[in-house]
This record gives structure tokens, C-alpha cells and sequence, in this order.
């Protein structure tokens, strides 16, 4: 394992604000320079719609600007990041985007991949209207982590557990791998830790002997690593990786910074824009990842 860091943190900043989103800029000086949570949000705010969800290539692969479930996801993930007590507003606009949740959700709890209204907008391949619940796993995650209380959370929890235990247990079709890395997030955030721990070890015949998850019809090898799937030192989801796996992961992420200071991402790069905006959030993912695991 790595004693000193090898990256360029100042070379990365001044990628960040050579290239990065507003949002993004005011995330970085928050999490790194000790910055107010409300330049955050002030931010996040203009991607927010009139019905309370969100919108506006909040979730770069998404351009429309009508609300959908992955720029929900995307907030909630940013409100998670700045956590409840930074801020009153935190706490009422995670509720808020949970109502709008809850508006589009199906009866069994889930919620969509892609809504209708994405139709008529620039969208990666991938982002075509769907009633495949898989965020479903990754906004109740956020929820919890952020301690709303809401219907919503309460019935999509419901159908997340069915999923995994139900469905998993009696043999019922195989989660494909973004649904497993999102099942893992939900599982690393739930408040049941024993139930957690077991139905980690459900997902475990998902995994190749190197700890990664195989993606069809992307680019070519393009794959879950254990970074991807278990974020965060001490969570649940660490069950499923050796520290020597998650070491290389870590010595390979270093690695990877490339000559502007950024990273890159892995999937398709499908517009300018949405190449811009993503590498922006992965930079900023590298260096929050680097920093939990001390290699900052």
C-alpha cells in the first residue's frame, strides 16, 4: 500500500475550475477548504423544477429539463455529501425531492429508470424511458443517509429488500451489474446491519475473482471495479473485496490523473457537454475517494 500520495492535488483543482461545473467548483471548496454548504446549494437550485424534482443535465447523460428520477438521484447524492446538519435547507429539499419521488412512483415502490418526457432531448443511448426500478436502490441510500423520514423511503425500502432477498434467494433473474452496484449502496446505508451483511453475500456470485462486474454493450472491457461498488472504507459492502484488492484499487486510481489534472470516466463519451460535465464529478469523486482512504 501507498505511504505518500502520487497525484497532483493542486494540478486537479485548477482542473476543476479550468473546467468543472459551478456546482462542482462549490463542491470541491466545501469539502476541501471548509467553504459554506449554501454556495452549494445556491448552486444546485437552478437544476430544480416547479414540481420539486429535478432536472436541467443535473445527471449529465440526462438534457432535458423536465424532473427525472437521475437527477433526483444526482441532488440527493450532493445533499448527502454536505449531510443534514450542514445546512437547514438540506433536510427540506431532500424531503421535498422524496414527494416528487413519490409522485412517480410505481405501486409496488420503485421508481423508473427514465421517464417519458426524456424523449424529445439529447440523451445517452443507455437513457431511453424505462420502468426498471435499479435507482430505486441508490435514492433510498441517499434518503437514509440523510435521515428523511418519508412514505416514499418507506415503500421503496420495502421493494429494495424484496428484491434481494426474495427475488435473489429464489433464484429469480440475475441483477445485472449497475443494479448490484446500486443494491451494495442501498445495503451500505440501510439501518439494519445484520440483515445487511447478509444479503451482501447475495450479490457475491455477481463478482469475477478480481472483485470487478463485467458491463455488456458498452465500451470495450467496460466494468465495475471494487472502488466503484464499495466507495467507503467500513461499510458493509466491504465484505466482498480483500484489502489487497481494494489497495491495488486505490494505487490504480493515483495512477490514472491525467496531464490537465483531471480523471476521466470509463463509459461513453457521447457530446461534448456531457464529456465536460462528467469529468468534472469523476475528478472530484477521485479525490474525496483518495481522501477516505488516507491517501491524501
Amino acid at each position: 500500500m501507498s505511504t505518500t500520495t502520487r497525484i497532483n492535488i493542486e494540478a486537479a483543482k485548477r482542473f476543476i475550475y479550468d473546467d468543472a461545473r459551478l456546482l462542482e467548483r462549490h463542491r470541491l471548496a466545501a469539502l476541501f477548504d471548509d467553504a459554506p454548504a449554501g454556495r452549494v446549494l445556491d448552486a444546485l437550485r437552478p437544476y430544480r423544477n416547479d414540481d420539486g424534482g429535478w432536472g436541467h443535465a443535473l445527471e449529465p447523460d440526462l438534457r432535458g429539463p423536465d424532473s427525472q428520477v437521475s437527477g433526483a438521484l444526482s441532488a440527493l447524492e450532493v445533499l448527502a455529501e454536505l449531510g443534514a446538519a450542514a445546512d437547514p435547507a438540506v433536510t427540506s429539499l431532500a424531503t421535498e425531492t422524496a414527494d416528487w419521488l413519490a409522485s412517480v412512483a410505481l405501486p409496488d415502490g420503485r421508481v423508473p429508470h427514465v421517464l417519458p418526457t426524456a424523449v424529445d432531448y439529447p440523451a445517452a443511448p443507455w437513457m431511453v424511458p424505462s420502468e426498471d426500478g435499479m435507482l430505486t436502490f441508490a435514492v433510498a441510500a441517499h434518503l437514509w443517509k440523510l435521515g428523511v423520514e418519508h412514505p416514499f423511503l418507506d415503500a421503496a425500502t420495502q421493494w429494495c429488500w424484496g428484491q434481494l432477498e426474495e427475488n435473489t434467494l429464489a433464484g429469480g433473474t440475475a441483477m445485472g451489474g449497475y443494479t448490484v452496484h446500486f443494491a451494495l449502496h442501498f445495503l451500505d446505508a440501510v439501518p439494519e446491519p445484520g440483515r445487511a451483511a447478509a444479503a451482501v453475500e447475495l450479490l457475491r456470485p455477481a463478482l469475477r475473482e478480481d472483485g470487478t462486474i463485467p458491463l455488456g454493450g458498452g465500451i470495450e472491457d467496460e466494468k465495475l471495479t471494487p472502488l466503484l461498488l464499495s466507495p467507503t472504507p467500513g461499510t458493509p459492502s466491504r465484505a466482498l473485496f480483500t484489502d489487497a484488492q481494494i489497495s491495488a484499487e486505490l494505487d490504480r486510481l493515483e495512477q490514472e490523473q491525467l496531464e490537465d489534472g483531471g480523471w476521466d470516466f470509463d463509459f461513453a463519451h457521447w457530446s461534448p457537454g456531457q464529456t465536460v460535465e462528467w469529468r468534472g464529478i469523476v475528478t472530484l469523486g477521485a479525490l474525496e475517494t483518495l481522501r477516505q482512504h488516507g491517501r491524501l
